[in-house]
């Protein structure tokens, strides 16, 4: 699979812009706040109709325009796909596969698979349990038309749900209809569940290797799911919570509230692991999922790494470098000492700078005594 260009009308800070990617290793670089990032998220959006970082679809839109439209075209097992995308303010996304519109957005799904990898993900250790559920999700629903539906369908369920509570108090006779809403949240939780713990029994089959090698085989990595409730206790659990979220007004059972542990010799990691250990964690979990992903498709997926290298030390740094020389990679930074100071070969350079993309270098190699080619 290749990224091979973008174009952008009006998407955040861009006006006009067209990017033509090479096949290996892309950098774009610039200072904080110029547009790297929105580059990267435009790519994401065109190959999964959601922002990697949950924004809505009018804050994609330039300041002052009233659309936008991104022009992704990828290559596929040797064929040209070219995803036309427009971003709308208050009407849903128009989206055309080689000119031809498509009347689902899950049909888009299959043709572009990346891995996302920013600062954020090196904290999905310690952060909050929605940051894990985030990284399953993201993910599986890239991987899994069915399971984009049923998420779809049960964050849909839920925030009936949860309205029905709210009104519940108000006008006490609503509670028989609770039942209706019960059984579909039922129906697809343990969906999700199911989903979720086979995504987790099959990154477990490559992770430990990963952070063995990371940790200079000081240390074995085993991931385990937490599910909030089992498949087989939903219904009866939520019966026994149904009190509870009458007067919360709020559904406290169901996969909404999962989450992922990390183990290290007995040792949660989330709570007792140092720093390094849980970057260290971060970054297994993320190359771990590039092989699954490999695994799934028969392909390999393309690697964002969005400013990702200024937040690793050295050894990391090198271990994530030397783990991607055969996968299409776009990484944005502010500079270009980490590629020097690592000799790393660079097939393609852009610099960006305020909503505009220039100084393209081509076959750019970090030579061992510091100079360039």
């Amino acid at each position: 699979m290749i990224l091979k260009s973008v174009a952008l009308n009006n998407f955040r800070n861009y006006g006009e812009m067209r990017l033509e990617f090479d096949k290996g290793t892309n950098i774009l670089y610039g200072d904080n706040a110029q547009g790297k990032t929105n580059i990267l998220e435009a790519v994401y959006v065109s190959g999964t109709t959601k922002s990697h970082k949950g924004s809505k679809d009018r804050e994609l839109i330039r300041f002052g325009q009233e659309e936008s439209h991104i022009r992704t075209v990828v290559e596929r097992n040797g064929l040209d796909y070219q995803i036309d995308m427009h971003i709308k303010k208050n009407r849903t996304k128009g989206i055309a596969i080689n000119k031809v519109p498509i009347k689902k957005a899950s049909e888009l799904f299959g043709i572009l698979n990346i891995v996302f990898f920013s600062p954020e993900d090196l904290n999905i250790i310690k952060d909050g349990p929605s940051q894990r559920r985030r990284f399953l999700d993201m993910e599986l629903c890239q991987l899994d038309k069915i399971y984009l539906y049923q998420l779809t369908k049960y964050n849909k369920i839920l925030n009936q749900r949860n309205k029905l509570l709210k009104d519940i108090s108000f006008k006490p006779e609503l509670q028989d209809t609770l039942s209706v809403w019960d059984m579909q949240l039922i129906e697809y939780g343990r969906k999700i569940i199911a989903s979720r713990k086979n995504f987790i029994d099959r990154l477990n089959e490559i992770v430990p290797k990963i952070h063995n090698d990371i940790s200079g085989g000081r240390e074995e990595l085993i991931l385990s799911y937490e599910p909030n409730v089992s498949e087989e206790f939903m219904e009866q659990e939520l019966m026994r919570n149904q009190e509870k979220d009458l007067k919360c007004r709020m559904t406290s059972v169901g996969p909404h509230r999962d989450d992922m542990c990390f183990m290290i010799e007995g040792i949660d990691i989330r709570k007792f692991g140092s720093q390094g250990q849980q970057r260290s964690c971060a970054l297994s979990l993320k190359l771990s999922e590039i092989e699954l992903v490999k695994n799934v498709i028969k392909d390999t997926p393309i690697l964002f790494l969005d400013d990702v290298l200024s937040e690793l030390d050295s050894n990391r740094q090198n271990f994530l470098l030397n783990s991607i020389h055969d996968i299409q990679t776009v990484i944005t930074c502010t500079g270009l000492d980490e590629f020097v100071k690592n000799r790393f070969e660079i097939d393609k350079i852009f610099r960006v700078i305020n909503g505009t993309v220039s100084n393209e270098i081509e076959k750019f190699q970090c030579l061992e005594n510091g100079g360039t080619t």
